[in-house]
């Protein structure tokens, strides 16, 4: 069985949010690794978690109403309409979840299974344009 590898620097990200954007960025970082065990933590831009397998899967950003999850993938099909930012964005859509908002989890790790096949593919570039 393949653990999920933790990035320290993800743990300092969340650690230095208002506990309510704690909840839900632990929560989705869960969502991310039950997807998938394989996917590795990292930051980039300075300080944004990303999540990669073959690619990158997510992104969290914190801002100051809500946490963002950017999806990396345009194609990965959505049939519950979780993704609610940037439908039509030619590279990434977003998850945006304000406090209180309920996550559904059975379409959000979906998603993001679909992601990570799509990466294990060659990647949303490649099966777009075959």
């Amino acid at each position: 069985m393949v653990t999920a590898r933790r990035d320290p620097r993800v743990d300092a990200y969340i650690a230095g949010l208002p506990d309510w954007q704690q909840d839900i960025c632990h929560e989705l970082r869960e969502l991310v690794h039950a997807a998938d065990p394989e996917v590795q933590e990292t930051v980039k831009r300075t300080v944004q978690p990303y999540f990669v397998l073959q690619g990158n899967v997510c992104a969290l950003l914190a801002t100051k109403d809500h946490v963002n999850l950017f999806i990396y993938d345009p194609i990965a099909p959505d049939p519950q309409g979780v993704i609610n930012q940037g439908q039509g964005n030619a590279t990434a859509r977003s998850v945006q979840i304000y406090r209180d908002d309920a996550i559904d989890r059975a379409a959000l790790v979906a998603l993001l299974r679909a992601v990570i096949a799509n990466n294990r593919a060659g990647g949303w570039r490649k099966l777009k344009c075959p």
